[in-house]
């Protein structure tokens, strides 16, 4: 595929599911990528292992300087960004009474703020270029609240309200923000459930069945590529059918 052919895109949260496959995806539509990770080793190791031109970087997204740091990256041997994934995240689930306060910062931090830092950053030099795809990964929780989920559902429902707004902001810049709310992926995270509550989200499910990575994913290259050129400031579920 060409759908990307020499984009330029950095990916938050790179090394390993979602961002991986959003990495593999790209690099195949014929992207060159920044995978941006928490950790570095891994960050470098899954840049190796992609068949196209790719580097990996440390990065912790809730500090602005390193995300500018792989913006920076990117510019620097490409000389442009085109699309910016903001995927990095982490659970600290909890029932709100004994959910921690850092709990509740640390993931509100991550998501909210990490997103918040790879937008505005990102937008500040796609405005300059007039074009630019920003692609930012909510999840069905941030639509319907999860039990235990307090902090991460409200992350990712503010992540929604982000992106919209940041689109308005950007629409006549040539930016486009656009957002992702995935359901029940398959992951090695996911497939460590409880076979209970395994079966009770596949009752929930239309299809009957988990998602994919790379379903995700190609849904993240449809945004960041001109197929959906006409598309901003939208939130594409990818559940199965949850949630109607």
């Amino acid at each position: 595929m060409t759908l990307l052919k020499d984009k330029i895109a950095v990916i938050t949260g790179g090394a390993q599911g979602l961002g991986l496959a959003m990495a593999e995806q790209f690099v195949a539509a014929g992207a060159k990528v920044v995978i941006g990770d928490l950790d570095g080793a891994r960050a470098q190791e899954a840049a190796a292992g992609l068949d196209g031109e790719a580097i990996g970087l440390a990065c912790d997204v809730v500090d602005a300087e390193q995300v500018q740091a792989l913006i920076d990256a990117a510019c620097t041997r490409w000389g442009r960004l085109d699309v910016f994934i903001n995927n990095a995240g982490i659970t600290r689930d909890a029932t709100m009474r004994k959910m921690s306060e850092d709990d509740f910062d640390a993931v509100i931090s991550v998501h909210l703020k990490g997103c918040w830092n790879g937008t505005r950053l990102a937008a500040a030099v796609m405005r300059e270029q007039k074009s630019g795809a920003i692609v930012n990964i909510s999840s069905l929780s941030g639509k319907v609240g999860m039990v235990g989920q307090t902090n991460y559902s409200a992350a990712k429902a503010g992540i929604v309200g982000m992106s919209k707004a940041a689109a308005k902001e950007m629409a006549h810049h040539g930016v486009r923000v656009n957002a992702i709310q995935p359901g029940l992926i398959r992951s090695a995270m996911t497939e460590a459930m409880p076979q209970k509550a395994w079966d009770q989200k596949m009752v929930e499910i239309p299809m009957q069945r988990a998602g994919e990575p790379d379903e995700v994913a190609k849904v993240a290259l449809f945004l960041a590529s001109d197929l959906s050129s006409y598309m901003t400031g939208t939130v594409l579920e990818v559940t199965g059918g949850r949630f109607m």
